[in-house]
């Protein structure tokens, strides 16, 4: 991962880091093999350090974390979700635009 404001997520520490997080948490649904879920990287590194202290950002590497992978249904990736008070707010899937993704984060933060 190349933002240091960008956490793993992982099946052991997800309740941890997203159910029961205080803040909003972007979690990008991905896997190494995953072209668009590469091109989408620098677009999720740009926003964990835009929104640094104001929501949590987290990758969840879908080959490696299949009970997350399956309890939200992940069929294609990359899939983003973003969570409020550890709930399904926003759910994108397929490549995204950096704006919409910011959109939905302001909704929540306003």
């Amino acid at each position: 991962m190349a933002s240091e404001n960008v956490i793993e997520i992982t099946d052991d520490n997800f309740v941890e880091e997203v159910k029961n997080s205080q803040v909003p948490v972007l979690l990008d649904f991905w896997a190494e093999w995953c072209m668009p879920c590469k091109m989408l990287a620098p677009v999720i590194d740009e926003i964990a350090d835009d929104f640094a202290g104001k929501i949590k950002v987290g990758k969840l590497d879908t080959d490696n974390a299949r009970e997350a992978a399956l309890e939200f249904g992940i069929s294609a990736i990359p899939t983003v979700i973003i969570f409020n008070k550890g709930e399904v707010a926003h759910r994108f899937v397929g490549l995204q635009q950096k704006a919409d993704l910011v959109e939905s984060i302001n909704e929540l933060l306003a």
